[in-house]
């Protein structure tokens, strides 16, 4: 089978592998569809001290069962359609128990410590299944769009902290297709305004044209802060959601808050990450700062039903659809910049 795999000299490699055996625990499933999220993209990029040598990438995965070993419990059968929520958890340490299994201690995760879905087939591990992790798809006809399910649990997850209420005002720092979600989320939980802060013009434009009720801003051409503070009548936002990886986005997201604010460090930092949090903001202004890592298999399973029920409309964020032959290709366009979403199918 064709896998796009990872090699510890930091270099990609699409090449043909056995398909997978099941040893005895767990499900084979064919691929249908694996989509690029912004991970896979800095792997691509930088390489990642994560993943160990020929592991296969890929974690925003969507397939078909073909075989099920002898443990099954019986609520999956051969030729369900279902995804995964890549994180899975250990389920006997402390956060597992308590509902958090993205916290879990031993945590493994679908493309990292296990084989992912850029391939033809993929093993989903019997820890998965047992720890609720796979979930059946309801029937569309390009189950493609469900790769999507994944990211915005990520979102879903960041804005559980946020408590985002009715008439409040909400700052996206990236609008990316994570800040796009983002933005739709805030909206759907009520905001009154929603400001996305962006450098690139022709992001701005490209997202412009996909979200309604937002306010963009290029912070190229204007003074943020001025404008924040002209745009909310000078009290700042309720709300900051930090959707890219800039430290200094960070910084600046602190301080455009109004008193009692809250802000989320959703995207992470590479490398050094220390010296963007001002602890004299959060202690005079009261501000709330929370992280967020991956997502829940309840929270994935939130995201599929708000897919599939159009309460968000993510097929509008898929660019293109490559087939896995052609992945270097999709990376290139990605890193072209005319590529919000991505998805690897297979024919």
């Amino acid at each position: 089978m064709l896998s796009y795999i990872y090699h510890s000299d930091k270099t990609l490699e699409l090449k043909d592998k056995p398909i997978p055996k099941l040893l005895g625990e767990g499900a084979l499933i064919k691929v249908m569809a694996c989509s690029i999220c912004g991970t896979d993209l800095r792997t691509y990029r930088f390489g990642s001290n994560k993943i160990n040598d020929g592991r296969i990438l890929g974690h925003e995965v969507v397939g078909e069962i073909v075989e099920l070993s002898a443990d099954n419990n019986g609520d999956f059968s051969i030729g369900d359609h279902v995804a995964i929520a890549p994180a899975i958890g250990c389920g006997v340490c402390y956060s597992c128990k308590n509902g958090r299994t993205n916290m879990c201690e031993d945590l493994k995760t679908l493309g990292y410590q296990y084989d992912g879905g850029f391939a033809e087939y993929m093993v989903i591990p019997s820890q998965a299944f047992s720890m609720g992790n796979v979930y059946k798809l309801p029937q569309i006809d390009d189950y493609s769009v469900y790769t999507l399910s994944e990211p915005l649990a990520c979102a879903i997850n960041a804005q559980s902290y946020l408590n985002i209420k009715k008439d409040e005002d909400v700052l996206i720092i990236g609008s990316g297709i994570i800040g796009c979600m983002h933005a739709e989320l805030a909206l759907h939980s009520g905001a009154k305004n929603v400001f996305i802060i962006e450098t690139s013009e022709q992001r701005i434009k490209q997202a412009g044209e996909l979200l309604e009720r937002v306010v963009f801003i290029n912070s190229k051409d204007k003074d943020v802060f001025k404008e924040i503070s002209r745009l909310t009548d000078g009290k700042g936002v309720d709300v900051a959601i930090i959707a890219c990886s800039v430290g200094s986005a960070q910084a600046d997201g602190m301080k455009l808050l109004a008193k009692c604010g809250r802000i989320s460090l959703f995207g992470g930092l590479a490398g050094d990450s220390t010296g963007f949090i001002d602890s004299n903001l959060v202690h005079y202004k009261e501000i709330g700062v929370f992280g967020v890592h991956a997502s829940t298999p309840k929270q994935n399973r939130q995201a599929m039903s708000m897919i599939h029920s159009g309460v968000i409309n993510v097929e509008k964020y898929v660019t293109k659809r490559y087939l896995l032959e052609n992945i270097y290709q999709a990376f290139k366009d990605i890193e072209g910049g005319n590529v919000m979403k991505a998805i690897i199918i297979n024919r």
